[in-house]
């Protein structure tokens, strides 16, 4: 039941448009926010049925079958999800009790039950996995598979219990790579990072380790202040092996070597003395191998302990000149490329080591006729293209030419899609997911290039299975495996702000929404109360103040809410008219006044706090996604929510105020949802 009441404690605010205050209902609402589980796998397995049915939690406990390192992963991966979803702990099975068995065929008993199952699994990191009233059985052809099937089983946790499921299950691409860095900030982002990874079942990392501060780097002077630490380097590919995470490091060379040359130093090992850039090195002076590259490849492999290294060579003659010096014109760009790529295949085969390029040097049109005979086979290429369809001929050429391949794709929606498809059909070595969000910016991952975070989602379900369909969610996926939440419901109420609203948000004649017309509008964001991502609200219209277009420049500088209550939280479902001159531009601020008027203040950052309907580009996880759909004339519009957290929920709101900065992306508000009793 509508309330209309006014006071401490009451479920009424009014809001005020630089005029009198006027009465807004709000209506209670015990599921304001809520988190539930997602219905669909990803990735998706190659063949599952869901009888009807759940398994209750009461009394279940896990059991592992063997000795495996991975076995004891699984069970501490289920473990930590039944204690982040549900704050519950899930301990030992007991003898004789029905629980989740964990084991691989190498079990008679586990394999005798998977064949009576009609499931057992087949091939490297296959798995079977059951659920029905008997327990929850999860069988690989190996421990990697058994692994694996656990990250399944997560995603079939319900607050109710497990939901029944019968599941065969292995992968399309034996190799499954995604990319991350190290720098100053890797603890906190990669320890999201490489759990969130596993769960999507990647097999390996990527790892940026160009300004590792190594012992190397300090000795010459370029060791970059903003790098990694070696003992960090170290740690974080402990963390990824106890994932199942294959760490291949990435140290760029002959190219990308601006990271040699810091602080100014090394500079007599340009490749071109006029550089600017300080792009690539000069290969025919000994001292680039024997005062850098070399010890710097040992000290990597002593830390990283790898099986592969990815030494870069990409875009050599992008910037310099290459060759720019006489002794090198007289031998020649191809001599050089192939004397360099071999001297550090040779120098890492010697420790063990296998040696991984990027393609494009090397298979250029120029040079595809020659360069590639003259390098070793055992050369693993990495073929880059991101561009979306389903064109990635030169794969299978350079597969074709002896060489271990992979496709590497970027975050483009059906990039990783098309890409892995091609890679399935020729039975590439696998894929890589490349992320290129900058040095010393790991940070970004969440907020500043989150757009690059959510297509780890999507390429994963394309490497495990590239003949299931794309992704849908990709964005709530990742902002959810990155910062898991909790499976419950959030009490609060919804606002019915339709006493208020100053554009309705169709257009019909020009004077609504921005006043383009209806088919240039958010008429398809229906009316009325509706769950939009995990909020619910109340959604009549738009409390649109004023911006620097002609068609708003007449609207109120602000709108002021009178709350008068306490709240754990307030959702804003928001957008800007109109998109930012530039990204983190200041469009506007929420101004929170407390009952003692006392002030907190929200500021609106375009990209990162709001952003404009048409710009469905998630920049930054910090708001959360709400509702996407299309306008009229087929234009993608989303809307996003901003959850700001009271860091004051025992004081009671007196109001809050939405200003406007006046400029291009004035800010719209279509839904305000009070979070906590």
């Amino acid at each position: 039941m509508k309330q209309r009441m006014m006071g401490l404690g009451a479920l009424m605010i009014s809001l005020s448009l630089g005029a009198a205050a006027t009465p807004v209902t709000l209506t209670p609402a015990a599921e304001a926010r809520v988190q539930t589980p997602f219905a669909a796998l990803v990735p998706q397995p190659k063949a599952a049925t869901f009888p009807n049915g759940t398994l209750p939690l009461s009394g279940l406990g896990v059991r592992v079958v063997g000795s495996a390192p991975e076995l004891g992963w699984a069970a501490r991966d289920l473990r930590a999800e039944w204690q982040t979803r549900l704050g519950l702990t899930l301990g030992d099975a007991a003898a004789g009790a029905r629980g989740i068995v964990i084991g691989t065929l190498a079990d008679a008993e586990l394999a005798a039950r998977a064949k009576a199952a009609g499931l057992t699994p087949g091939g490297a990191e296959a798995y079977a996995l059951w659920v029905d009233d008997g327990g929850a059985f999860v069988v690989g052809a190996d421990a990697r598979g058994a692994y694996l099937g656990a990250q399944t089983l997560r995603q079939l946790l319900t607050p109710a219990g497990l939901r029944y499921a019968r599941i065969t299950d292995a992968p399309a691409l034996r190799q499954r790579v995604a990319m991350i860095y190290l720098d100053q900030y890797s603890r906190g982002v990669n320890d999201a990072l490489i759990p969130m990874l596993a769960a999507l079942k990647y097999n390996a990392v990527l790892v940026m380790s160009n300004y590792v501060q190594w012992d190397t780097a300090k000795a010459g002077g370029f060791a970059h202040p903003g790098g990694a630490s070696k003992a960090e380097a170290k740690r974080v590919a402990e963390l990824a092996r106890s994932y199942g995470l294959e760490v291949i490091p990435l140290i760029e060379t002959l190219s990308h070597v601006g990271w040699m040359f810091y602080g100014g130093k090394n500079l007599d090992l340009r490749q071109d003395p006029d550089s600017q850039n300080l792009w690539a090195y000069d290969t025919l002076n000994p001292a680039t191998y024997d005062r850098v590259i070399l010890p710097v490849l040992k000290e990597a492999v002593e830390v990283f302990g790898p099986k592969v290294i990815h030494l870069g060579h990409d875009e050599v003659r992008n910037r310099d000149r290459f060759p720019a010096r006489e002794n090198g014109k007289a031998v020649g760009f191809e001599t050089l490329f192939v004397n360099d790529v071999v001297k550090l295949h040779d120098y890492l085969k010697g420790l063990g080591v296998g040696s991984m390029i990027w393609h494009d040097t090397a298979f250029a049109d120029a040079v595809i006729g020659t360069l590639p005979a003259r390098l070793p086979k055992d050369l693993q290429v990495a073929y880059w293209n991101y561009a979306p369809g389903n064109s990635f001929g030169m794969l299978d050429t350079i597969q074709k030419l002896g060489f271990p391949t992979f496709g590497a794709s970027w975050s483009d929606p059906g990039n990783a899609e098309g890409h892995a498809q091609a890679a399935a059909r020729i039975g590439a070595q696998g894929m890589i997911q490349t992320r290129w969000t900058g040095y010393f910016g790991n940070p970004s991952i969440w907020d500043g290039n989150a757009d690059q975070g959510t297509p780890f989602v999507r390429a994963a379900g394309a490497f495990w299975n590239p003949a299931a369909p794309p992704v849908k969610d990709a964005e709530l996926r990742y902002r959810d495996l990155y910062q898991p939440t909790p499976y419950r419901a959030e009490s609060g109420a919804t606002v019915d702000l339709s006493p208020v609203v100053t554009r309705a948000l169709a257009d019909e004649d020009g004077s609504g929404w921005i006043g383009k017309g209806r088919d240039i509008d958010l008429r398809n964001l229906r009316g009325g109360v509706q769950r939009l991502g995990a909020y619910l609200f109340d959604v009549r219209g738009a409390v649109m103040p004023r911006g620097s277009r002609a068609s708003v420049k007449a609207l109120p500088e602000r709108a002021t809410v009178d709350l008068n209550r306490k709240a754990r939280a307030l959702a804003f479902l928001h957008v800007t008219g109109w998109p930012a001159a530039t990204n983190r531009e200041k469009v506007g601020q929420y101004e929170i006044e407390y009952a003692d008027g006392s002030r907190v203040t929200q500021p609106l950052e375009y990209g990162r706090h709001i952003r404009a309907w048409t710009d469905t580009a998630p920049t930054s996880m910090i708001p959360a996604p709400g509702w996407n759909g299309v306008t009229g004339e087929g234009l993608n519009v989303a809307v996003p929510v901003l959850e700001w957290v009271n860091p004051r929920p025992d004081q009671v709101i007196r109001s809050v105020t939405l200003v406007s900065a006046g400029g291009n992306a004035n800010p719209a508000l279509l839904g305000l949802t009070v979070l906590g009793d």
